[in-house]
């Protein structure tokens, strides 16, 4: 049988015992799960057909499935009181908080160039980002790098970039935050980002040399523009602060796809990471039977 079969059949049986339980399909029906080893992080929405709209619903459900940690990219996007309230629940329960984003541009050139307003308005966003911060009791703050510049010589563009990294160090220093950049892929989701490969993330943050600019590697996107993972994330590893995952093709849960989860996270995890790895994915299946496949699917996939 194939790989994939095996672990989507796996999946579709784990979730229908789940559902053969006589307890409702909420936090009694599975609340004494053993936690995660690794700190699996979700976002809001992916187990929202089981465990309700609310975030602390969610947040919740995620405690007593046996996460420990929680992410929110679009954090900022949510009113004040909704980010108190979610991080009141996440301390309550004792689970950590990831990352957020603090700037985000996927149509203008904001580090790659040289335009002085757009770059004031990039550390604008990061000064903002600090108190956000301190509001999720976090260290992570996730900064997209924008879009690269087709007109600009790309060793010149490098140089821009690496520039305003240095001026973000600055700001996040005195207060022991960690900017991660991302690298997101050309071939399939991003076209035309600036920041597309780990090597040339590794090679900014090597030469911003600061302890408050480092990697986010996404396996998903990894994986899409270059593959060659393990040996790359082992090249990278000292500027690799936060992992996200979603396995290729269609950016689900993983073992879904061709990337071979079991032995990349046990490989991570030998390697002594003990930090985030974001859910950055949905669900390969619709409704409640989706939701508990994919928390089965960390199951699978849990380093011992």
């Amino acid at each position: 049988m194939k790989r994939r079969t095996f672990f989507k059949n796996s999946l579709v049986a784990g979730a229908a015992t789940f559902a053969g339980l006589s307890l409702p399909l909420g936090r009694e029906a599975i609340a004494k799960a053993s936690p995660f080893n690794m700190k699996f992080s979700p976002d809001f929405g992916l187990f929202a057909d089981v465990a309700g709209k609310a975030p602390e619903d969610q947040i919740r459900w995620g405690h007593d499935n046996g996460f420990h940690a929680w992410e929110c990219t679009f954090l900022q996007r949510r009113p004040l009181e909704e980010q108190n309230k979610i991080s009141n629940t996440l301390q309550k329960l004792g689970m950590d908080f990831g990352q957020f984003v603090g700037t985000m541009d996927f149509k203008q050139v904001t580090f790659a160039g040289r335009d002085e307003s757009i770059r004031d308005n990039v550390l604008k966003e990061v000064r903002a980002s600090v108190e956000v911060a301190k509001r999720m009791n976090t260290k992570f703050i996730h900064n997209v790098l924008g879009m690269a510049d087709p007109k600009l010589p790309w060793d010149f563009q490098q140089a821009n970039a690496t520039e305003l990294l240095k001026r973000v160090a600055e700001i996040y220093e005195p207060h022991g935050l960690v900017m991660v950049m991302e690298t997101m892929n050309h071939k399939i989701n991003h076209p035309g980002m600036f920041l597309h490969s780990l090597p040339q993330s590794y090679s900014m943050a090597k030469a911003v040399d600061s302890p408050s600019v480092k990697l986010l590697c996404d396996v998903y996107h990894v994986q899409i523009q270059e593959g060659n993972l393990m040996p790359s994330i082992d090249y990278a590893w000292d500027q690799i602060a936060y992992f996200q995952i979603g396995d290729t093709p269609g950016r689900f849960e993983p073992m879904s796809g061709e990337i071979n989860y079991k032995n990349l996270l046990q490989h991570i995890w030998d390697k002594g990471y003990r930090g985030f790895l974001g859910l950055e994915h949905s669900s390969s299946m619709p409704g409640k039977a989706g939701d508990l496949a994919v928390l089965e699917a960390y199951k699978q996939v849990d380093p011992s």
